[in-house]
């Protein structure tokens, strides 16, 4: 993976570390676009910490900031940073598989997991 996608997959990753990030985006993608004082009276957070938390989610691509009606700033979800997390996590599912795969054939064909299998089948 380029080392630009894995420090995009890395903001991603620590943007979605905090629970309050984390129901603002679920807020945005059940509710739509809002901004941050729409979002504090649907969550049991402060507009001032919204608005922080926004600019994190900003700056790891996650949201994007739209100039609304009378200078209130909407947010919308950006889901290219979150696509980017997701195959970072996929590749190295892939890399685990082949490791993985032959640590399991070894114990399964190992004395140690004949005796195990004994164990659980006796």
């Amino acid at each position: 993976m380029p080392a630009d996608s894995e420090a995009v997959a890395e903001q991603v990753f620590v943007a979605l570390a905090d629970p309050s990030r984390r129901a603002i985006l679920a807020a945005l993608a059940a509710g739509g676009p809002a901004t941050a004082t729409d979002l504090a009276g649907r969550l049991p957070i402060t507009r001032q910490a919204i608005a922080k938390h926004l600019a994190r989610l900003a700056g790891a691509g996650l949201v994007t900031a739209e100039p609304g009606e009378r200078r209130r700033v909407r947010y919308r979800l950006h889901a290219a940073p979150m696509q980017v997390a997701q195959q970072f996590l996929a590749a190295l599912a892939r890399d685990w598989e082949g490791p993985l795969g032959a640590l399991r054939n070894h114990l399964g064909t190992s004395p140690v997991g004949a005796a195990r299998r004994q164990e659980r089948q006796g």
